[in-house]
């Protein structure tokens, strides 16, 4: 029990300084002041408007897969309009939602209801949960394929990956999960993050896990965090963040 403290105690401590960086990350953000609205499993002919009193603006428009981003930039945007409406449309039906407060932060992320053709801000907690989740799952199936390949065969070595992986992991992607859609330097802000989680894991798995000798713990080290790297480099290319 006292080694499995000692584990949560370290990887604690990396999910401490990835949040603290958070911070870094969105003052260093290269994206300009917008209006992002996902929508979740968003039609091909779905299209956004945004009208103000001087005129309509087409938002960019980002597919990534399970849902879209809408995004708007403009100068006019934050000359503080007395309303936001936004005209939905698509081959079939076409509604308007009216936002009666101005944009008021730097980057203003709504998610957009069809159904009930309604906009609420920010990003849906269900939605984090599930993409945390599905890049966790999926870094401890690659890990464990290559964890198993290394020859690692002790139950004790497979509950100290699980425990290490599960809060260095999680750290990670909850860390990247926090930052906006759009960011502009994912794939960054990734290797950043996986540099941590690689001197974690490295010390964690140097000191708890007992089958083999040093340097094939490295190696697997080093092989699971490359991996991952290259693999989550790939999803974040293709799915939301």
């Amino acid at each position: 029990m006292q080694k499995y403290k000692k584990i949560i105690s370290i990887s604690l401590f990396t999910l401490l300084i990835l949040f603290s960086l958070n911070f870094f990350g969105y003052g260093n953000s290269a994206e300009p002041p917008s209006i992002l609205i996902i929508v979740p499993n968003a039609t091909d002919d779905l299209n956004i408007k945004l009208e103000l009193e001087d005129g309509e603006y087409e938002g960019r428009v980002v597919d990534k897969v399970i849902e879209k981003y809408y995004t708007f930039y403009s100068s006019a945007i934050f000359n503080k309009p007395s309303s936001y409406n936004f005209i939905v449309s698509t081959e079939n039906e076409s509604f308007e939602i009216k936002l009666d407060k101005p944009a008021k932060n730097y980057n203003n992320i709504y998610t957009l209801n069809l159904k009930s053709q309604a906009l609420t801000e920010g990003k849906l907690l269900s939605r984090s949960i599930l993409l945390v989740a599905m890049r966790i799952i999926l870094t401890l199936i690659i890990e464990a394929f290559i964890f198993w390949i290394f020859g690692f065969r002790n139950k004790k070595s497979w509950a100290a990956f699980l425990l290490i992986n599960l809060v260095t992991q999680g750290a990670l992607n909850i860390w990247i999960s926090g930052f906006t859609p759009l960011m502009s330097y994912a794939i960054f802000t990734l290797i950043f993050g996986e540099i941590f989680v690689f001197i974690a894991e490295l010390i964690a798995f140097l000191y708890f896990c007992k089958e083999h000798e040093r340097l094939r713990k490295v190696l697997y080290v080093l092989t699971a965090n490359f991996a991952s790297l290259i693999v989550g480099g790939y999803i974040i290319t293709i799915l939301p963040i």
